[in-house]
């Protein structure tokens, strides 16, 4: 297949590797992607604008629901959010914390546990997975207690890459979707069980940014025509690293799309399709189709901000493994995302 600019030869790494180098400078022999978590992130001082995350969205037919810890230098926090697809109910609440006051761990099976008056968020390792545990006083008005096993079947593959935009700006993520949830969320008196089939995504990140980012993300997990099939669709961001984070996993097979993605949408009217295709490939044409826009925005454009368009919706439209195999989706529920941040 010829090269463009936008198709990469990525090189898929198969044994553990540290992220970083000497004076925490990106260590090159960690660029790369693979099919199971490898990188230890020890990404530290003296750099500056150190990101790190670890991202949930846990999804049924019927029910989304995310929580977050995150350390972004100056602050970290914890958050959840719930939508409820029939009624489309959203509650959204996030917990601030000192910077410092959380251990964040290196690897992706580390536990990480924040605590304030506000909520308690707990992802923690439980060996074959990761439990999710979030109680909130007043949650939308309501007291929040959610429950929630996302386990890691043997042999799953996910997707670990390292974004090298230069030697002191990079990022670690590992995408990790089609795992198998099970739980529940308890709002006030209403119980909602996660009706099965239900999956658990993980986005894990870990690097140094840019002062000003803007990037597309957009992820579902579902069972289409027997299969279990998971989306992760990345832009952007990753332009012109020679590197991407966009794959698609098939009954737990990993295929690597080493090309950039274009994410074609009207922002002014966020609700309108979106269409997502592989640039220059057929193996990704997608059409996503809004249920409801989850916004945010937060600080100045002059100094420290964030805005972001989450999208809920459902992808329909075709994919190809890496096996040559063509799979339509149709319904196939998840998100589509803009977010911008000068941090």
């Amino acid at each position: 297949m010829g090269h463009s600019a936008s198709m990469y030869d990525e090189r898929e790494l198969t044994t553990p590797v540290d992220l970083c180098g000497g004076g925490g400078r990106l260590n090159r022999a960690a660029v790369g992607w693979s099919r199971h978590p490898l990188h230890r992130c020890n990404v530290g001082p003296p750099l500056l604008r150190v990101k790190k995350w670890n991202y949930w969205a846990v999804t049924s037919e019927d029910l989304l629901f995310s929580a977050t810890i995150a350390d972004v230098e100056r602050l970290q926090l914890g958050g959840a959010y719930l939508f409820h697809r029939a009624t489309k109910r959203h509650i959204d609440v996030v917990a601030v914390v000192a910077p410092g006051t959380i251990a964040v761990p290196e690897h992706v099976a580390g536990d990480m546990v924040i605590d304030n008056q506000r909520m308690r968020v707990a992802l923690t390792d439980e060996g074959a997975g990761t439990r999710i545990r979030v109680t909130a006083a007043d949650f939308g008005g309501a007291p929040l207690e959610a429950d929630i096993v996302v386990r890691r079947p043997a042999g799953h593959e996910t997707l670990n890459v390292v974004i090298p935009w230069s030697d002191d700006v990079f990022q670690f993520t590992s995408k990790q979707n089609t795992l198998p949830a099970s739980g529940y969320v308890r709002l006030g008196d209403e119980l909602m069980e996660l009706g099965s089939p239900a999956f658990g995504c993980l986005d894990y990140g870990r690097g140094v940014w840019p002062e000003h980012t803007v990037w597309n993300w957009g992820a579902a997990s579902g069972v289409q025509g027997g299969r279990t099939v998971g989306l992760n669709l990345g832009g952007q961001w990753t332009d012109g690293t020679g590197m991407t984070e966009n794959g698609v996993c098939v009954d737990g097979r990993l295929t690597k799309i080493s090309e950039d993605l274009v994410f074609a949408y009207d922002r002014p009217a966020w609700m309108r399709p979106w269409r997502v295709r592989s640039a220059v490939t057929d193996r990704i044409d997608l059409t996503f189709e809004p249920e409801y826009e989850r916004s945010s925005q937060s600080g100045r454009r002059d100094s420290f901000f964030t805005e972001a368009h989450q999208m809920f919706g459902t992808y329909s439209g075709r994919i190809t493994t890496e096996g040559g195999e063509t799979i339509d989706l149709r319904d196939l529920f998840g998100w589509a995302e803009e977010h911008e941040a000068r941090w």
